[in-house]
């Protein structure tokens, strides 16, 4: 597994997506917490909070995430070394980890720089420290959390098609699915059950600063699921 986390890694870096990703989603997320007028900026907030980093950053990675899991496994499968690499000494779930913690370490390391905000915020609250810490380390949980989620659909979805851009959209289409569709079936249907199975539901309640079990299971439930679907999936392919 540490073998082909090492390849993923390595791949991304030694070409421009690595450095795009990480580029693009501190862009986008410093001109609207920064720079763009709107509801987002922090400046106009009046508020020493990040609540509005953490209501962007899921709308974000939604389209970012499938950005870099969209070439997990249907590039192999363009390119025709899915075989060889299904051949190879390493268990089936090992290569679909490898693969997975890949693309969520180089999630996890564009997320890095975003602390600035909380120091920055931290500073700039009147009296300095003015921050709530425990519903921003709760948020930042629950992104990470969210992250995980994101991408295991994202690798799941690249098992889908050997186009890349079929498997962008599909991740894309499920994400959203996930996040907010099950909260506007709920509001359609008037129950919380349904709400339940969204995303959006568990991520705002972890914003709260509140490490609910319940939350944290679900989330752990969808990664597990998506990654023993994409398992599933590369069976049928090896098959």
């Amino acid at each position: 597994m540490l073998a082909i986390l090492r390849k993923e890694i390595n791949s991304f870096f030694a070409s421009p997506i690595g450095y795009l990703v990480i580029a693009i989603f501190l862009t986008l997320n410093g001109l609207f917490l920064w720079l763009f007028k709107g509801e987002f900026n922090i400046m106009d907030y009046g508020f020493a909070e990040l609540s509005s980093f953490f209501l962007l950053a899921p709308w974000i990675l939604i389209f970012l995430i499938p950005a870099v899991t969209m070439r997990s496994f249907s590039d192999e499968k363009k390119q025709g070394t899915l075989e060889l690499l299904l051949t190879k000494p390493i268990s089936l779930f090992n290569i679909v980890l490898g693969k997975y913690f890949g693309a969520f370490l180089l999630i996890l390391i564009a997320l890095l720089p975003t602390l600035l905000y909380v120091y920055t915020v931290y500073q700039l609250g009147n009296p300095v420290g003015n921050l709530d810490m425990g519903s921003t380390l709760g948020s930042y949980f629950g992104l990470l959390f969210l992250v995980a989620a994101y991408t295991a659909i994202g690798v799941f979805s690249s098992t889908l098609s050997d186009n890349q851009i079929v498997a962008f959209i599909t991740a894309v289409f499920i994400c959203f699915l996930f996040y907010i569709g099950f909260e506007g079936i709920a509001d359609f249907a008037s129950t919380d059950f349904i709400n339940q199975l969204g995303m959006s539901a568990h991520f705002k309640s972890m914003s709260r600063g509140v490490l609910d079990t319940r939350d944290i299971i679900y989330f752990v439930s969808v990664t597990i699921f998506f990654l023993m679907l994409t398992k599933l999936n590369l069976n049928k392919a090896n098959a």
